[in-house]
């Protein structure tokens, strides 16, 4: 089974940076494509950047292109996302999911990230 445990997140201070984790297992993670999506309260799932198998291909949506950068280690089996240049509307629980941004669906518990202004 798909087991993704997502860690890193924290309260940082607009302008701040986190750097989260996603430690994967049980499956080929050096042959899944990632993605990170996050949550805010009272709002729908957000896709937020994606990865392809070896790393070479990334993609961000807009509103953290340039801030956000998406990697992969796949002799650990992690996936990370730095985020810098932090703001109050990047406030979410962050999860890491199998798959492209039409078809990743979270299946851990997620890191909870909070901006302060």
């Amino acid at each position: 089974d798909v087991h993704l445990v997502e860690s890193g997140g924290g309260l940082v201070q607009a302008g701040g940076s986190l750097k989260l984790s996603c430690a994967a297992s049980g499956f080929t993670f050096s042959d899944s494509w990632m993605t990170w999506v996050r949550q805010a309260p009272g709002k729908e799932l957000e896709w937020v950047a994606t990865i392809a198998w070896r790393g070479i291909n990334t993609y961000y949506s807009d509103s953290v292109k340039g801030r956000f950068t998406i990697s992969r280690d796949n002799t650990k089996n992690t996936l990370y996302l730095q985020m810098n240049s932090l703001k109050t509307e990047d406030s979410a629980v962050y999860y890491c999911a199998t798959g492209s941004r039409y078809d990743a669906k979270p299946t851990g518990q997620g890191t909870q990230v909070t901006v302060s202004s």
